[in-house]
């Protein structure tokens, strides 16, 4: 019965939000907003749910009614309770402040990608409980506070958890989860009623933020200088490591690289119909159609052609059509750190993020990135790929890197050899730890083009392919090691030969000792 109601009030609850949101005269921001908080699609969470579902702290809507997150409530409370003593100071109340935030209800709404069943009050109820409890954590992370007191600042509010150093990472992690993600421009409204300056709400947002993104990011990044308006949190730490202009010279890139490929295709085309329409007017072709249909596909060329060609593309039709399938990301093929290093090939870190990754062929050097490892970093890593997976239309510029990191390190060897460089620092508990990190990372991620990576790893394989000992290594493995079968064989051939031999000697020295005994 309960529930019987609780649909009805539901589905009221529904009927009255659309009605209002097609009956408000919206501004044009608010309608232009794109939704820049998803779902995160299942292929994605199948691999590792813990690293996309929140385990400490719901924020934002998605995860909002979860019981087993409700601990933290009362965390939210001395945080808008912290806040509100703000306030006083102003003469503002908290209730103002969410009376201000629903009057935001349809741009918050337009941020999420899933339609939202909670009333306006509701909503704006959440949102300023969380951003008041995501400002308090982020705050010990801004830059001007230095980083002695964020192991303190922040634990120090959860002294009730017998575990706070684990509490604290967990929270970190859930922070940045996608589907967790608080907009931007609420954390900018509610500092504003705090400072009453627009200009030091957004330097005190800006503030907090680069520090968070600089201590969390497992790319070193160091120029952080450039102001990002992006929608959240996530959104911010990615672009600190995707320089959106460079990300925009790969479309100009692929774009033209796609034009080229079309006036090529197109040329040939064109080719071949010319060259058909001459060919339709042949005597032998109208000789031809003189003859049935059935006859001509009975010509055993013909038939040939039928089975093969004609039923390949038809696999490949359905193939196509089968939208459930959702296509895997293949490993990279590339030699492995240890492989390279055998080679000659030598690894040095190079001074910034991932847009600096390089080969020097003179000198057979493979410039990488720094990279920080920690317990937090398979989470922040793969919630930046669900993110650029939902949220870019282009290329996979962050999937692709590990992919590329995934093609080149297989085991704990080549997890040691780029800790040794200076390439990694470890904070995990062993290289075998960073092995199974990035050889898990990119599953369920379509397939993607970046130029300058796709660049690097074109030249890695080539220079490794012209190295003599490669060569070798590689003749030894086809005609040696692969052929053991047919070795085993031979050998039981000449084995078989030799017994033959043996024997058929015996029977001819047999055979002349009693010719010589029958003679004398």
């Amino acid at each position: 019965m309960n529930s019987n109601r609780n649909l009805i009030s539901g589905d009221r609850r529904w009927i009255v939000q659309i009605r209002q949101t097609i009956d408000e005269d919206l501004e044009e921001d608010d309608i232009d907003i794109p939704a820049s908080i998803f779902k995160i699609p299942p292929s994605l969470v199948s691999t590792k749910p813990d690293c996309y579902i929140p385990q400490q702290v719901a924020l934002g809507p998605y995860h909002h009614w979860r019981p087993e997150l409700y601990e933290m409530e009362r965390y939210k409370i001395s945080a808008a309770k912290r806040y509100r003593k703000q306030l006083q100071n102003g003469g503002l109340k908290f209730e103002q402040i969410v009376d201000q935030l629903a009057g935001f209800e349809q741009r918050i709404r337009a941020c999420y990608h899933r339609f939202l069943d909670f009333d306006c009050e509701t909503l704006a109820w959440m949102m300023a409980l969380d951003v008041s409890f995501l400002i308090g954590f982020l705050d010990a992370y801004a830059i001007e506070k230095g980083s002695l007191t964020r192991s303190t600042s922040t634990m120090s509010r959860l002294d009730d958890f017998p575990c706070r150093r684990f509490v604290h990472d967990g929270i970190l992690r859930d922070i940045v989860m996608l589907e967790n993600q608080i907009p931007s421009f609420l954390l900018e409204k509610m500092l504003e009623f705090q400072f009453h300056c627009l200009e030091s709400a957004k330097k005190s947002i800006t503030s907090m933020l680069v520090g968070f993104c600089k201590e969390i990011s497992p790319i070193r990044v160091t120029d952080v200088s450039k102001i990002l308006d992006c929608t959240h949190l996530l959104g911010f730490l990615y672009h600190m490591i995707v320089d959106h202009k460079i990300q925009e010279q790969c479309y100009e890139t692929i774009d033209q690289e796609n034009q080229e490929t079309q006036h090529k295709f197109k040329g040939i085309i064109n080719g071949v119909q010319r060259f058909l329409e001459r060919l339709k007017l042949s005597e032998p072709v109208k000789l031809i159609g003189k003859f049935g249909r059935s006859i001509v596909l009975n010509i055993p060329v013909v038939r040939i052609f039928k089975d093969h060609v004609f039923k390949e593309d038809k696999r490949v039709l359905d193939v196509g059509q089968c939208d459930c399938v959702s296509p895997l990301t293949e490993e990279i093929s590339i030699p492995s750190v240890t492989d390279l290093s055998k080679a000659g090939f030598q690894f040095s870190p190079s001074s910034g993020g991932i847009f600096t990754i390089g080969f020097d062929e003179t000198a057979s050097v493979f410039f990488l990135p720094v990279l920080s490892l920690d317990v937090n970093t398979d989470v922040v890593l793969r919630n930046l790929i669900a993110y650029e997976v939902c949220n870019m239309s282009g290329p996979l510029v962050l999937a692709r890197f590990t992919e590329l990191m995934n093609g080149i390190i297989d085991t704990k060897e080549d997890a040691r050899l780029l800790r040794e460089k200076g390439i990694m620092v470890n904070r995990l508990k062993n290289d075998e730890e960073v092995a199974k990190l990035w050889n898990g990372m990119s599953k369920s991620v379509r397939l993607t083009k970046v130029p300058f990576l796709d660049k690097v790893i074109e030249d890695v394989n080539k220079s490794y392919e012209r190295r003599l000992r490669v060569k070798i290594g590689k003749l030894m493995k086809v005609y040696v090691f692969e052929s053991w079968q047919f070795l085993v064989f031979l050998a039981v051939v000449m084995l078989l030969f030799l017994m033959s031999l043996e024997v058929f000697s015996s029977v001819c020295r047999f055979i002349l000792m009693f010719f010589m005994r029958t003679i004398f």
